[in-house]
């Protein structure tokens, strides 16, 4: 009589299945983020379907793990957060592109562009040494779609003193 159990097929297959598992969540390419406190406005959802599949010509859109995000480029060159604080004064330096009113926040490699005059407000975050502000120019018309708050950049002219 034959003492030695061998496992049941079942067994080896659900251990081939988890290996499997195991070994093609290194594959992913998502990119961890974290979502921006209003990233579930409905506004947001609307302007994440319109976001272009590449920027600058040359960097694809890549899988995020976060809502109301996005990233582009292998490493990342830039990064797209829908949902963050609205700003509504500041004394970095505004600009108006397609009718999208951002903020410029230059911090060396790395440049911070914010929607002004938009909720919810989106951030869009550069790598400056590998690409350019193309990249808002290629999310503007997505964010175009957000709603506005009444704010616009002002110049100097407009500004009482």
């Amino acid at each position: 009589m034959d003492t030695v159990r061998r496992p049941s097929r079942k067994i080896a297959i659900a251990g081939v299945v988890i290996a499997l598992a195991a070994g093609l969540t290194g594959c992913t390419n998502a990119v961890a983020m974290s979502p921006a406190p209003s990233a579930n406005a409905a506004a947001c959802a609307a302007a994440q379907v319109r976001l272009p599949a590449a920027v600058d010509t040359k960097f694809d859109l890549r899988n995020t793990n976060a809502q109301s995000t996005a990233a582009w480029g292998d490493p990342e060159v830039a990064l797209y957060h829908c949902g963050v604080a609205v700003p509504t004064v500041s004394d970095l330096p505004c600009f108006s592109l397609s009718g999208v009113d951002w903020i410029r926040d230059d911090r060396g490699k790395r440049i911070i562009y914010t929607t002004f005059g938009r909720s919810p407000a989106v951030q869009v975050v550069i790598d400056s040494t590998k690409t350019t502000n193309q990249v808002v120019q290629d999310v503007t018309d997505a964010v175009s779609t957000l709603p506005k708050d009444g704010h616009e950049c002002l110049d100097a002219s407009q500004v009482q003193g």
